[in-house]
């Protein structure tokens, strides 16, 4: 017999567009606009990402350290290369569906451009695990064949528990790192959800999904419910690095 806990943790089944595969959900216009627009964003972030941990790398202080940099940064790669070509499957251009995230997440990296190596580990840790918490909330909207493909390429390339051990490593060994890097947390909490509140904005589509028009069940109540549990998981990974939220 299922206890209470047990049974409140029994995920829903799929209802509406979940419960549907790709090539019924993509006769809707907006909600194939929608995707078009979410898989571009990804793998424009996934080619970001690949750009930024081959430039961390470069500030590793040793040869063990950089290595694994550049093994997540190849995984990224891969990802990007799967998104890459699930668009051009659905018949959409990459380059054009990337295009409009190019300004928004170049202008988020520019404006918290890591100043050493550790503050480059926190990044990749706190920034990237708020984008992937985002997109994993979409992804329960999603059709079956483009949620399998969303949820396969946010897989964790390693990144997390690297980043936790060193961090934790370097506070150890000076606790006064700890205050710097939790500010720095923060910052990049607060630009990362405002980045994600601006690309949804821009979007009709996308923003569309997230209020109901398209994602059955979603409306602007359940929007605010989305950011609240992605900063309660944002304050657990604080807690991972050993640094307060």
């Amino acid at each position: 017999m299922e206890t209470p806990d047990t049974a409140a943790d029994t995920p829903a089944e799929p209802t509406g567009v979940a419960a549907q595969d790709w090539a019924t959900a993509s006769a809707e216009p907006h909600y194939r606009a929608a995707v078009v627009d979410l898989l571009g964003a990804l793998a424009y972030g996934e080619l970001a990402a690949f750009e930024r941990l081959a430039e961390d790398a470069k500030l590793a202080p040793t040869l063990g350290d950089k290595a694994e940099l550049a093994k997540m940064a190849s995984a990224e790669f891969h990802h990007f290369e799967q998104l890459r070509d699930r668009l051009s499957a659905i018949g959409a251009d990459p380059t054009e569906a990337m295009e409009p995230f190019v300004a928004a997440l170049d202008g988020f990296h520019r404006q918290t451009a890591p100043s050493d190596w550790l503050e480059g580990l926190v990044k990749a840790y706190v920034g990237d695990s708020i984008a992937s918490d985002f997109y994993r909330e979409v992804a329960a909207r999603l059709d079956g064949d483009t949620r399998g493909l969303v949820l396969g390429v946010l897989d964790d390339t390693g990144h997390a528990s690297f980043a936790v051990e060193k961090v934790r490593a370097a506070i150890d060994a000076d606790p006064r790192v700890g205050g710097r890097l939790a500010l720095w947390a923060r910052r990049l909490m607060g630009e990362a959800l405002s980045q994600s509140q601006r690309v949804v904005a821009d979007r009709d589509a996308l923003s569309t999904m997230l209020v109901g028009g398209v994602a059955d069940g979603f409306d602007l109540a359940e929007v605010g419910r989305m950011f609240s549990r992605i900063t309660e998981a944002h304050t657990k990974r604080m807690a991972a690095l050993g640094l307060a939220a």
